[in-house]
């Protein structure tokens, strides 16, 4: 299992005067750098406004640093069930622009949200949907990943139904640790999406004076994923308010012994 660091804000890194440092170029290096992780899921909102160069050149410096960006992830859910066929192609034509990007980064994997309401009806047309969008996904040799979200898919097994009822070696989950605890049962939601997981998003907040983390074990999601047979990427991802270096190093600590312990 790979541990790398989901990337969504621009304060995970900080320069030496204190000062947020803005370049998402030098991302990568800093990744390796002030964290020791191998690999980068980045958000689509930090690359708004790029063109193919910056993409190309974005790539280039994760190749040179040993930190491969390996998902891009849409901030916001896509409603592919929308009743009007306009914003229902809006929704494919974003999907269809972020596949570009994330091929020309080097990623394997784009991982999206899913806006609809528990009814068949929505479950029916985001699936119909879906497999639409899955041909651009077979020509960029890219995969789909999708997070649980809202009331369409917040329920594991929702969330494996319209994998199921999609269909394919290209479509898979993102869960979080996060999702996984507000459920109420994390183990048996871990257990229900790690097998689909093309990643996974250890989500942690920030860490008690005495180094404990608050919510949820680190080391029990570990285990759990790791009892059905995922070894992908984990991918630390710090959602807290105070010091984002401090935590995420301590979650890389829990999270590496966890690994090495299952190892061996």
């Amino acid at each position: 299992m790979l541990l790398t660091l989901a990337v969504s804000r621009t304060d995970l890194f900080v320069s030496p005067d204190g000062e947020p440092v803005p370049d998402v170029f030098d991302y990568p290096s800093m990744i390796i750098r002030e964290f020791e992780l191998r690999g980068l899921n980045i958000s689509a909102s930090l690359l708004s406004g790029w063109n193919l160069d910056d993409l190309d050149r974005l790539r280039d410096r994760a190749d040179k640093a040993g930190c491969p960006c390996l998902v891009l992830v849409e901030d916001g859910p896509l409603r592919f069930a929308d009743r009007s066929a306009a914003k229902r192609a809006e929704a494919r034509d974003r999907v269809k622009r972020l596949v570009v990007a994330a091929n020309r980064l080097g990623c394997n994997a784009l991982g999206i949200k899913c806006e609809g309401s528990a009814s068949e009806a929505d479950f029916e047309t985001t699936a119909g949907e879906l497999k639409e969008v899955m041909r651009a996904m077979d020509r960029m040799e890219v995969n789909l990943l999708i997070a649980p979200h809202g009331k369409m898919t917040e329920q594991p097994d929702r969330l494996t139904d319209l994998i199921k009822r999609v269909g394919g070696f290209r479509i898979g989950s993102l869960p979080s640790f996060a999702h996984a605890a507000a459920s109420g049962d994390l183990v048996q939601t871990l257990r229900k999406l790690a097998p689909y997981a093309g990643a996974i998003h250890a989500t942690i907040d920030d860490f008690d004076p005495k180094g404990g983390h608050p919510g949820y074990d680190l080391k029990e999601c570990v285990q759990t994923i790791r009892s059905v047979g995922f070894v992908n990427t984990l991918a630390i991802d710090f959602q807290g308010r105070k010091n984002p270096v401090e935590a995420i190093e301590a979650a890389r600590a829990v999270l590496q012994e966890a690994i090495d312990e299952d190892q061996v």
